[in-house]
């Protein structure tokens, strides 16, 4: 028997996904039709993109998991129809696109190379930067993604430290948690990646008393959630000095408004939520596992604790 698999994101995610995962789950001997309509009571398990149009899960009586299709999960965990396993995306090929983007940032602010990059004079200004086992980088949040992280940026000999709520161990890197490991996690921080999920816990972590916890001209990356930085607090914080510079990918609104004044502000660097992009290849193969497993009644993986939120 078939299992009838919805595709619930918008139309543009489909022209990715109508080949590849249907020959994907063929792959793995999955016999199953995706669609992107079909009768609620038929459907076995939904593809689902939080921007899609589908809110409400009571209908599909016979679903047996959400599949999401995005890495973050926050705009569909608190739904209170959806009763069943939600999945989020834990996908190598988002890993190593988060990887790659982050540690580009990191080199260009350790190697200060904005200085050199973007002068409009003749000036010849030689300068050395210090080496990377002499730059301490902090990442908060040490789960698949910031965990990768920091384990890259220590085998390029930065000093790492990893912040997450509980208590973690890795290689090469100062582990730190709770309220007290967070402010010593900040204090060292030159560089800052945020890589945390957005819960009520981790919205606007980032306010005006941490950010005045962090040493004065620290870098802020932020390619985790828009919601974790109190956008006040860091702009007075760039204004004053105190902050050097913040890279941000996300925010709480995107596209981001054209009079947003991140965009003007000559201590900001705006990049259109790219760290990241679900690849469609990477990404089905994750699907169909899950899919795989739900019809071989194995247990799914990546399952979201819904106390914690993510």
């Amino acid at each position: 028997m078939s299992a009838t698999v919805l595709f619930a994101a918008p139309a543009k995610d489909w022209e990715d996904y109508r080949e590849v995962l249907p020959a994907t789950l063929a792959g793995v001997g999955v016999a199953a039709e995706v669609v992107t309509e079909a009768d609620p009571a038929e459907v076995d398990y939904i593809i689902f993109a939080p921007s899609s149009a589908l809110k409400d899960f009571k209908p599909f009586t016979r679903v047996k998991a959400v599949l999401n299709l995005w890495a973050g999960v926050e705009m569909v965990v608190g739904n209170p129809t959806l009763r069943v396993p939600l999945a989020r995306m834990v996908d190598p090929g988002l890993t190593e696109g988060m990887v790659e983007w982050c540690v580009g940032h990191v080199m260009r602010h350790h190697l200060d190379l904005d200085r050199d990059i973007c002068r409009t004079d003749t000036v010849w200004a030689p300068h050395v930067p210090p080496l990377a086992r002499d730059r301490r980088v902090t990442v908060l949040g040490t789960g698949e993604l910031g965990r990768t992280l920091a384990q890259a940026l220590a085998e390029l000999r930065f000093a790492v430290a990893g912040w997450s709520r509980r208590s973690k161990e890795i290689d090469g890197v100062i582990c730190l948690s709770g309220e007290a490991g967070l402010k010593k996690a900040l204090a060292r921080a030159e560089i800052l990646v945020l890589l945390l999920p957005l819960t009520a816990e981790t919205e606007n972590l980032l306010d005006a008393r941490r950010l005045a916890q962090m040493p004065v001209g620290a870098v802020v990356i932020n390619p985790g959630r828009g919601p974790l930085i109190d956008d006040a607090a860091l702009l007075a914080a760039l204004d004053s000095g105190h902050i050097g510079h913040a890279t941000l990918d996300v925010f709480r609104t995107e596209p981001l408004p054209p009079d947003h004044p991140y965009w003007a502000h000559p201590r900001v660097t705006v990049t259109p939520h790219i760290a990241a992009g679900t690849r469609a290849t990477s990404a089905a193969r994750v699907i169909a596992e899950n899919i795989r497993r739900g019809e071989a009644g194995e247990p799914f993986l990546h399952l979201v604790d819904r106390a914690a939120g993510y």
